[in-house]
């Protein structure tokens, strides 16, 4: 039962599978992903809704475990919004102790100061149809190094063009790896390339590989 697992050594969790990494630099290797309920964040895109609520109190010991069952050097951790459970920090360390290659996937919106170092940043910046655009953390940059990423999802023009001063006020392309992510059926990705090319963004492209190989709405792909 929940209630006998201290408030310091659980979190509440969605699920935890094997699949391939189907975004970010690290799209197409094997990973496990652990999935953390709850998300303080409501994007209009957002793919994972059932995150929001539910999920199960789990001990941190019993979730390292199975992640680390399946004999895959990569974990990722991911939501929701991980971060919304402080201890999620201490699953990350403890991924890292059992020599685990450890992403993390967070929105942005919340303080990564504390992410231990050898952990794999993916954070989020949330463009302006996504809802969410004031929630953006930028003091965040701050704390990110050369081995992290930030991923935007983009679904208009106007989210593009959104991208673009950001890249110019805050040197984002020169100083990281960007990610620009098409919103699933929201616009057409092509689209997206073209404006890239006639820019001369110095971003990555990408697709969410899984749900191009699976169904879209597959859970535990």
């Amino acid at each position: 039962m929940s209630e006998e697992i201290p408030t310091k050594d659980r979190l509440r969790i969605i699920e935890v599978y094997a699949s391939i990494q189907g975004e970010s630099t690290w799209a197409g290797l094997p990973c496990v992903f652990v999935r953390l309920a709850g998300c303080n964040l409501r994007c209009t895109w957002c793919d994972s809704e059932f995150t929001f609520t539910g999920g199960e109190h789990q001990h941190i010991d019993r979730i390292v475990e199975e992640a680390c069952s399946y004999g895959i050097d990569m974990v990722e951790v991911t939501g929701g919004e991980p971060l919304a459970q402080r201890q999620s920090i201490r699953l990350m360390e403890k991924l890292l102790e059992k020599g685990k290659t450890v992403l993390l996937e967070t929105s942005g919106s919340l303080d990564i100061s504390k992410v231990p170092k050898p952990v794999r940043i993916i954070m989020d910046l949330k463009a302006p149809d996504s809802d969410e655009c004031e929630s953006n953390r930028w003091e965040n940059l701050s704390h990110l190094d050369e081995n992290d990423e930030i991923k935007i999802v983009i679904a208009s023009k106007k989210d593009y063009d959104w991208v673009v001063a950001q890249d110019k006020e805050h040197n984002l392309c020169e100083r990281f790896e960007v990610l620009l992510s098409p919103a699933f059926e929201e616009v057409n990705p092509a689209d997206i390339v073209d404006w890239m090319l006639k820019d001369g963004l110095k971003a990555r492209f990408q697709l969410q590989m899984h749900k191009v190989l699976w169904p879209p709405d597959a859970r535990g792909v």
